[in-house]
């Protein structure tokens, strides 16, 4: 009998298991994501399991497409992946340095400068549409001699792991180790025979040594276990298909090693690979499932590979060749999903189909914030006249180069991302821009799943900075000015490059939030790396714009300092980013650690436990100076009880929790008071608000 959960038999004492202790812990919110242009990066990764997206063809077809190989073109392929990253080094191993256009490595490189410590990256490449079968367009491929294939001889290929020209510089070297294998002798020429243990599994290439110093390779095609019935001996029998020219002396396993260089300091090392195709360790499976450089290409994936001499030399992959980097094809629509549509109904992890663009964004359940420098091209990054020359050593300062003097006419290079390019100046790009603005925080707003930074656009003066503004109301958006100004070491010079501020502002908050929680506003902090700004913000300027929820960053002493962190939002109650970022902070926690609560007994209990559970949560965050009130009873609130869960409710099964809670704010203003009393005394009384 089975009481309180204990097994109840004879007369005795049972011990009861204590019950599971409930309490809600909170969850970060310092992961921040960007999306933007990278040289290379996961991007067009085939699906390795059925997924919805294959609602659209027919059930042969998904058949076969599950069947093919990971690398097989018939798979469908997600072109936008969100990737967890935690240091710059991570970063510049999966996407590169700051040798491409974009400003995506600038802005997380400033991020982690700042104190962040994990990001999600989505690097954007062109949508070429739902009927585009390539998912390795524009990557580099190399061929590599030496082997059998299914028993022909012919060369094998593999493909760089995305598309770029980095791809071009990638090499692919096969070694091989052999091990002796003890077998019972004598050994048939198309069979043998090993204890259990030792019999290699199918997939296996061997090694056969005959007599007068030949050898032989051929793969394990079958294992059967026998029994004899002599000496009572279980005996693995290995067979091997095609049979040898004659009787084995000596047989050894051999394994393969892969080596893969790209040519820019990043290598990769695979041991202990089989080359059958029915192996599990199969060099093809391994490279799929486990290589960040290179893609087996799909002819060979499942095949028997045999090397053409049987004393295996090294076997290389060289001259990587058709790498392209797509940065001329990419346009704005690149940066959206084209079958979203804002659904307020979305719930973060059911999603029915995988998505694109920002929008992949959103099966990263854990990011807070999210950050788009790429979204238009404003301007090029500078090149080589940008460079600076070291200051005399001592000195703080960098000096720009003398431009060489013009021999005849300069060719005017074209921009590296001519398809994003967008003139804040001009007053029809300029609304481009701001729609491009508004479907981001469109997204942001209508998901509620995180809070999209933006960058006023550079360049405006202060009148058309007040227009844009008027463009947004949502407390999911927050704006930043002017753009910054960092050095960055590009081939081996120091570039001066201008910068999105909502980079910063990402670190900074999430440096923030580590150190001190969700409730403290991220502003009043000095940017790390920032040698200047674009627009020197006076105090007059900066009056109007700080009511208006612009965040300005503003030349101090000290360097360039964040001054602010209020929202998008027309309602009051979400003017500050850390109110809504804390509520956003109350919802997640609530809906990520509360699930056990479906399968418990909806009843009166249940709502006691989950009244104290929540009372104790809001408790722990009113310590922590997150709610306003002289008392919890003022801070917060917490209903479950007959009132709100009548017994329609409950024969419905819903039950229903209520929750109000009182969110402090940042204190923005000292307030000096300065009274004179008619006895001639100066009183100085200090407010605040």
């Amino acid at each position: 009998m089975l009481v309180d959960g204990v097994q109840i038999g004879a007369p005795g004492v049972y011990i009861a298991k204590p019950p599971p202790q409930r309490q809600l812990l909170g969850v970060p919110m310092d992961v921040c994501a960007f999306v933007g242009v990278a040289p290379r990066g996961p991007a067009r990764v085939p699906y390795t399991d059925e997924e919805l997206f294959f609602a659209d063809i027919s059930p042969d077809e998904v058949t076969a497409a599950l069947d093919a190989p990971i690398v097989d073109p018939i798979r469908r392929h997600r072109r936008s992946v969100a990737v967890p990253v935690e240091s710059w080094d991570d970063y510049v191993r999966l996407f590169g340095s700051f040798e491409g256009p974009g400003r995506l490595p600038y802005s997380v490189a400033s991020f982690f400068e700042q104190g962040g410590r994990r990001a999600y990256v989505v690097r954007i490449v062109h949508d070429f549409g739902p009927l585009d079968p390539l998912p390795y367009r524009g990557t580099a491929r190399g061929r590599m001699k030496g082997f059998a294939v299914d028993g022909v001889v012919r060369r094998i290929r593999f493909r760089a792991r995305n598309e770029g020209t980095w791809g071009n510089g990638l090499t692919v070297r096969i070694s091989f180790t052999t091990q002796q294998l003890v077998f019972e002798p004598p050994a048939a020429a198309d069979r043998f025979t090993v204890p259990p243990k030792n019999a290699p599994p199918v997939g296996t290439l061997l090694r056969f040594w005959l007599p007068g110093g030949t050898a032989e390779l051929r793969i394990v095609q079958d294992v059967e276990l026998e029994h004899d019935l002599t000496t009572f001996q279980d005996h693995a029998v290995v067979t091997f298909g095609l049979a040898l020219t004659g009787a084995p002396e000596r047989i050894e396993v051999v394994q393969a090693t892969v080596d893969v260089n790209d040519g820019a300091g990043r290598t990769e090392r695979h041991e202990g690979l089989a080359l059958g195709g029915a192996h599990p360790q199969q060099i093809a499976t391994v490279l799929a499932t486990d290589s960040e450089l290179v893609w087996p290409w799909h002819a060979w994936a499942s095949s028997d590979l045999v090397p053409t001499s049987p004393f295996l030399p090294d076997l290389v992959a060289g001259s990587f060749t058709k790498g392209r980097d797509g940065y001329a094809d990419l346009v704005t629509e690149d940066f959206f999903d084209p079958d979203w549509f804002d659904d307020p109904t979305w719930v973060p992890g059911k999603t029915p189909n995988p998505l694109s663009g920002i929008q992949s964004v959103l099966e990263a359940e854990e990011v807070a914030t999210l950050v788009v420098p790429d979204l238009y091209e404003p301007s090029p990054l500078p090149s080589t006249e940008g460079i600076l020359d070291p200051a005399p050593p001592g000195s703080p300062y960098f000096t720009r180069c003398e431009p060489a003097p013009p021999s005849g006419t300069q060719e005017v290079q074209p921009p590296d991302l001519p398809g994003l390019m967008l003139d804040p100046a001009d007053p029809t790009e300029l609304d481009e821009i701001v729609a491009l603005q508004q479907r981001l925080a469109g997204v942001a707003d209508s998901t509620r799943a995180f809070v999209v930074l933006l960058d006023v656009p550079p360049g405006l003066d202060q009148r058309r900075i007040v227009h844009w503004r008027g463009n947004f109301a949502t407390s999911y958006a927050a704006a930043y000015h002017p753009w910054l100004d960092v050095v960055r070491s590009v081939d081996g010079g120091n570039v001066k490059a201008r910068m999105n501020p909502s980079a910063f502002a990402a670190g900074i908050m999430a440096d923030r939030e580590r150190k001190l929680g969700v409730p403290f506003g991220p502003s009043n902090e000095i940017a790390v790396r920032v040698v200047d700004v674009a627009d020197a913000v006076a105090p007059v300027r900066h009056a109007e714009l700080h009511p208006l929820g612009v965040n300005v960053f503003l030349r101090v002493r000290d360097g360039v300092q964040l001054t602010a962190a209020r929202t998008l939002s027309d309602d009051a109650s979400y003017r500050q980013l850390s109110v809504r970022r804390l509520m956003m902070m109350l919802v997640r926690t609530l809906r990520r650690e509360m699930q056990w609560v479906v399968f418990e007994p909806n009843n009166r209990s249940l709502q006691a436990d989950l009244r104290q559970l929540l009372r104790s949560y809001l408790s722990q965050l009113y310590r922590a100076n997150a709610f306003t009130g002289a008392t919890e009873d003022e801070a917060f609130f917490v209903r479950c009880d007959d009132s709100l869960n009548t017994q329609d409710v409950l024969d419905a099964g819903e039950l229903i929790a209520e929750i109000g809670v009182a969110p402090a704010e940042p204190l923005e203003f000292l307030v000096v008071r300065l009274v004179h009393t008619g006895d001639g005394t100066l009183l100085v009384d200090e407010t605040s608000r």
